[in-house]
């Protein structure tokens, strides 16, 4: 399953960092992702795009997952050469990663 199924995303930016912020849809749902949409897996998905480390942080305040993401956006905004060089398109990106089933 594409994490999309059971999840919606927000993106930032702030320089050459990219944080996403991965919020269930069913908010029962946020232990089984968890255990499923880690640092490895968000990394391994990224693969190339992003050139420094990915933590992980819990936000269990408002039952979310927000992960950032260094050396991602080729330099940041005002160097970089990429069409988005917001990152806005990386939410849609970590909703495309495919998960195992429930």
């Amino acid at each position: 399953m594409r994490l999309r199924e059971v999840a919606y995303a927000r993106s930032g930016d702030k320089g050459n960092i990219s944080n996403i912020t991965v919020l269930p849809r069913v908010g029962t749902d946020l232990a089984w992702l968890r255990a499923n949409l880690t640092v490895a897996r968000v990394a391994e998905h990224f693969g190339e795009l992003v050139r420094g480390p990915v933590t992980r942080y819990d936000l269990p305040g408002i039952g979310a997952l927000n992960f950032v993401l260094e050396e991602a956006l080729d330099g940041g905004v005002s160097v970089s050469l990429r069409a988005d060089p917001h990152g806005k398109s990386y939410q849609s990106l970590m909703l495309d990663l495919e998960l195992p089933d429930r």
